[in-house]
């Protein structure tokens, strides 16, 4: 809906993470993904993630370049093994996302975990 008219009849207010706060209690088994990093609600993003164990965040939609400190943080502490990879192709294209998060303040050994190995793990593919 970004730069459409009304932006294409979204409610932006339905995009609030802590909807999924609720969805997440009554199920489980539900592994669900927060996609977008959930702007402007990024804090309860986390919040939700950092509480809820089935709870992921997939870091597509917006460059790294423009990523919040607190996300940074939390990317390289406490939600180190709950942030995924995503980069909104075609509006943004992979090799721009990861010249990008190149150049952010992850830590190395986190990297691949964030690109590849903590969407593996959500998906069972490695232990």
């Amino acid at each position: 809906g970004s730069g459409m008219p009304g932006g294409n009849g979204m409610r932006l207010k339905y995009s609030n993470p802590m909807y999924m706060d609720d969805v997440a209690v009554d199920f489980p088994d539900l592994k669900i993904i927060l996609a977008h990093p959930s702007f402007p609600w990024q804090e309860e993003a986390l919040a939700v993630a950092q509480h809820k164990p089935n709870v992921y965040i997939d870091l597509s939609g917006w460059s790294p370049k423009y990523f919040p400190e607190i996300l940074v943080r939390y990317c390289n502490s406490i939600l180190r093994k709950k942030v995924l990879y995503g980069s909104d192709w075609p509006m943004i294209t992979p090799d721009r996302w990861l010249a990008d998060f190149e150049k952010i303040a992850i830590k190395d050994h986190l990297r691949e975990d964030i690109i590849k190995n903590n969407a593996a793990r959500l998906l069972g593919l490695i232990d």
